[in-house]
Parts: C-alpha cells; sequence; structure tokens
C-alpha cells in the first residue's frame, strides 16, 4: 500500500528534493519515516504575486502501521494510492476481409492508426497532404513569401494543424485515455515531463519530431500510410453499410474496399465536407468563433501575471486566459501562446489569409501572443449545415485584400483600433506574422459584431490584466479556425447516422478542441472497431 498527498505547497525558491522533507512536515511525521516519494502531479499557483508556488500531489510509501494511522485521521488531501487502471481492449470475431482505413493524419487519425496497428489491424492511412519533414519545408517556403501548396501547409499534412502550434496537452474531458495519450507522446520522444504537469505542452519544434516518431512506429506494426492521397469519395451498400473509399492521388483515382473507415479529416477540409453533404450524411452547423491574433511584449504579460517573479527561471512564459461578454455573445481568449509568434499563417487555398499562433518548447520569444474572438452561431450566416464554412471564407476574402491580396495580413495597433482612429505605424510591438503584414483599418474587414465585440472584450481585459490594452499592442486578423463550424452528426456507437461503419472523429467532426482530445476520439473510434473485428 501506499498514500497519495495532495496540495503539498512547495516555495518558488524551494528545490523538489525537500518534498520529502515538507511531505512529512505536512502529515506530521518524521522524514525519515517516508521509505519512497513519487510525484504524480505538478501545478503552478500564481493567484497571489507575492506568494507564488508549486502544487505537489506525491505517492509516498510509509510503514504500513504509519499508513493505517494516518488514513484514521481522515485528512482531506490523502487518500491511500490506487494503482492506474489498465484498460483491456476488446476484439470482435468477425473476419476483417477488407482493410481498415483511417482518413487524415492529425491527433484524432494518428491515434486511431496507432491503436489499430499496436493491435494488429494494420491499418491504411491515408494523408492528403506530405509527411512532416516534406510540410515543414513547404510551410516555411510559404511563409518566406514563397508560393502555397494547397494540399501541404499549416491545416493539411501529417500532424494535423496542431503540429505547428504551441503543442498544448490540457483538456477537460475525463477519460483514462487521456492518459495514453500522454504516454504515447513522451514515449514517442516529448519530455518526460508531461506526464506530471497540470498544464503540460510540447512545442512545435519537439512536435513534429514525435508524430513522425509515431508513424514510423505505425509502418512497423504493420500499418499502410500513404501521403498526397486526398478523399474524395464514400460508398455504402443498401444496408448503408461503408464498402469503400475513393481515394485521388497525383490525378488518378483509385478505389480502396474497407470493413470501416475512420474519418479524420480536420476541420480546414472544406471540400470533405461538401463532398459528405453531397452524398447525403447528416451534418449540422455548429457555433465557433472568429477574431485576431493580439501581440505583447512577453515582459509585459510575465509582469502582469507574475509581479517581482517575472523573471524566475522556474516560471518561464506566462499564460493568461480571459473571457467576457459582448452583449449576448462570448468574447474570449483562445489558444495562448506564451513566448511564441504569430508567424503560423494558416492559409491553404487561394485568396485567404488565417492567422494563428504558435510557441516553440522554450517559450523564448519576444512577444506572447492569443486569439482574442467573438462567438459566431447560424444567426450570423446563411442558414443551413454550410453556412459557417461560408462565412469563414468571407472573413479570409475580406482579410486577403485588405493585406495587398498577397497573403500579407493586415495588423493594427491596438490603441488605434480602441479609439477609432486612422491606424499608424507599429511602436514598439513588432508583429510576428509571415510572410508579412501591414498597416491596415481592421474595421474593415470583420463583420460590425466581430469588432465591436473583440474591442469590448479587450477594454474589459485591460481592467483584469495591467497593460492588456496598451496602444502599442499589436492585432492581426483574422483568427476564423478556432473550430469547426460544421458537426458530422454520429449515432451512439460513433458511426455517421447515414453511414455505418464511417467513424467521424476529432476537431473536424465537431467533437474535439484540442490535441489530447482529438486523439482520445480517435482512438476510441479504433476500439469500437476493434470490438466488431478480429485482427487480419
Amino acid at each position: 500500500m501506499a498514500l497519495l498527498v495532495k496540495d503539498i505547497k512547495l516555495p518558488l525558491n524551494e528545490k523538489e528534493s525537500l518534498l520529502s522533507k515538507v511531505t512529512a512536515k505536512t502529515l506530521g511525521i518524521p522524514e525519515n519515516a517516508v521509505k519512497g516519494l513519487a510525484i504524480k502531479r505538478i501545478s503552478l499557483d500564481a493567484r497571489k504575486k507575492n506568494d507564488i508556488c508549486f502544487i505537489y500531489t506525491v505517492e509516498i510509501s510509509l510503514e504500513p502501521r504509519d499508513e493505517r494511522r494516518i488514513l484514521k485521521r481522515g485528512l482531506p488531501t490523502v487518500c491511500e494510492a490506487e494503482a492506474r487502471e489498465i484498460r483491456e481492449v476488446a476484439t470482435g470475431s468477425i473476419p476483417m476481409d477488407k482493410p481498415i482505413i483511417v482518413v487524415g493524419m492529425g491527433p484524432g487519425g494518428l491515434f486511431a492508426a496507432y491503436t489499430l496497428a499496436k493491435h494488429g489491424y494494420k491499418p491504411i492511412v491515408i494523408e492528403r497532404g506530405e509527411p512532416i519533414e516534406r510540410r515543414t519545408l513547404d510551410v516555411d517556403v510559404f511563409w518566406n513569401g514563397g508560393r502555397l501548396r494547397e494540399d501541404s501547409n499549416l491545416m493539411y499534412g501529417e500532424g494535423g494543424a496542431g503540429a505547428f502550434s504551441d503543442g498544448k496537452l490540457t483538456t477537460r474531458i475525463k477519460d483514462s485515455r487521456a492518459h495514453d495519450v500522454i504516454d504515447i507522446l513522451a514515449d514517442h520522444g516529448a519530455p518526460e515531463r508531461i506526464r506530471l504537469l497540470a498544464k503540460p505542452h510540447i512545442g512545435t519544434d519537439i512536435l513534429v519530431k514525435v508524430v513522425r516518431s509515431i508513424r514510423e512506429d505505425i509502418v512497423r506494426m504493420g500499418g499502410d500510410v500513404r501521403f498526397s492521397a486526398k478523399l474524395v469519395g464514400l460508398e455504402k451498400d443498401s444496408g448503408d453499410n461503408i464498402t469503400s473509399v475513393t481515394v485521388e492521388k497525383n490525378g488518378e483515382r483509385e478505389k480502396i474496399p474497407c470493413s470501416a473507415c475512420v474519418l479524420a479529416t480536420g476541420q480546414g477540409a472544406r471540400d470533405t465536407y461538401r463532398m459528405l453533404y453531397d452524398i447525403g450524411l447528416e451534418l449540422l452547423p455548429k457555433a465557433f468563433a472568429v477574431g485576431v491574433r493580439i501581440e505583447h511584449p512577453r515582459e509585459l504579460i510575465d509582469r502582469s501575471q507574475y509581479g517581482e517573479f517575472a523573471s524566475h527561471p522556474r516560471l518561464g512564459a506566462a499564460e493568461y486566459h480571459l473571457a467576457d461578454k459582448a452583449g449576448n455573445r462570448g468574447v474570449y481568449s483562445f489558444c495562448m501562446c506564451p513566448g511564441g509568434v504569430v508567424v503560423v499563417a494558416s492559409s491553404s487555398g487561394p485568396e485567404q489569409v488565417v492567422t494563428n499562433g504558435m510557441s516553440r518548447h522554450a517559450r523564448d520569444e519576444q512577444n506572447s501572443n492569443a486569439a482574442i474572438v467573438v462567438q459566431v452561431d447560424s444567426r450570423d450566416y446563411t442558414a443551413g449545415p454550410l453556412g459557417g464554412l461560408d462565412f469563414q471564407e468571407q472573413i479570409e476574402r475580406a482579410a486577403y485584400y485588405a493585406g495587398g491580396g498577397d497573403f500579407t495580413a493586415p495588423a493594427e495597433r491596438i490603441g488605434d483600433f480602441l479609439r477609432k482612429a486612422a491606424p499608424k505605424a507599429f511602436g514598439s510591438v513588432k508583429p510576428t506574422y509571415r510572410p508579412g503584414v501591414c498597416v491596415s483599418d481592421l474595421y474593415q474587414c470583420l463583420p460590425d459584431f466581430v469588432s465591436e465585440g473583440i474591442r469590448a472584450g479587450i477594454t474589459a481585459f485591460g481592467r483584469r490584466l495591467k497593460g492588456f490594452d496598451m496602444d502599442d499592442a499589436v492585432i492581426t486578423a483574422v483568427e476564423s479556425r478556432t473550430s469547426s463550424p460544421v458537426r458530422i452528426q454520429r449515432d451512439e456507437e460513433g458511426c455517421a447516422t447515414r453511414m455505418k461503419g464511417l467513424y467521424p472523429v476529432g476537431e473536424g467532426a465537431g467533437y474535439a478542441g484540442g490535441i489530447v482530445s482529438a486523439a482520445v476520439d480517435g482512438m476510441r473510434a479504433a476500439e469500437r472497431i476493434m470490438a466488431i473485428f478480429r485482427p487480419m
């Protein structure tokens, strides 16, 4: 037996080697009574800027009599440590005479394919984009002013959009698979500390290597990964069971029979949504949010959040999350990138300017950035399940032309935006978006309710986080792909309602909101398929 002890407070300047002593003192026992100690969870408590500390959950071993005595005291922060549940994955009995197809290699598809391959199902994985190595080169060419490759960019390719992000691994879902996702990432090269941190992140520089390692394992375990292969069709039999997928590669089409298909295309695949709608799948409009990226000096955000401890080496760049109401709509910060850049031009087609944020693992860039977005729903666009796609495209096109029609993004100082003054040259905060920005009046490329919501939000946030509304802070338009504007309806078994054996998963299907939740959704679909069929 062992004890799990929560809420062990360790001041910022104290070393973790003191945890045994601090835990013993908390429990009222001598330090030498602690026979062993393992850290299980670490979180940062910065609510009091003069008393910033780390909060630990630890597992300790004592003499059995000491453990029983402490448990009898009924302390709310102490309980008996339980062994982590090992989930048993059931396998079915139906012979699998045709392969399982996984469409897309973002987190949902990647982890579905990994789960299937690990258990001997040898999936065929199709990805319209390129391997992460080639994709990284294509993205860099575009960010440096070169050609946009429409099937190999920030939205399309191995790793999905999350491969070029902050690599956040926080999630609100309560599913034991989330722990498995963290372990798989760490096993494939992510920092070991992500297993312990309450708010872990990887960073794009490490994440691209992790993605490649997982793919290599899928292939080693018998999976067949096909890049530059775009899904263009699905077929079903008279009983609505999926029978095949049609893939286009190098201008040629191939029909691949399948027993089941995990559809993890990602939210950028607008042509896929339209194909699914045309063949009669049930699609529903879903609320989403649009807005801009805001950049501040990292030092300002750190100081606002950490006070005199802002430069402490154990803290790193500070995060924030802010939310308010603008009339009857929510306005909030999203995908905050501490010590990051807005270099991630996320366009995936012509006449689009789309921004996003990215941080490397060190989070040591000069600025910190986040999206400031306003809620959008079906009242704001033409009725129908694809109306949200049209809305996104309209504002992305408006931003494209406001920026000059060459993928340069329109940007503006916060002071000018809040005062609705003619925009002036940038000041102390230098925008980091590539291929580049031009000074523009963002009211000309944003819908009125979005621009007014952002204005109200920034004003409110400035009252909570000192300096947030500083004149020289920069906003860059447009952040339009916070989440999918469409949900692919699915039944209780996780299948598309009008096509049995088709499992829509992840952010693109409208069922996830980040790397971990999308990965879990993909794993869950794989397990449902495995419960039906036996391995090949």
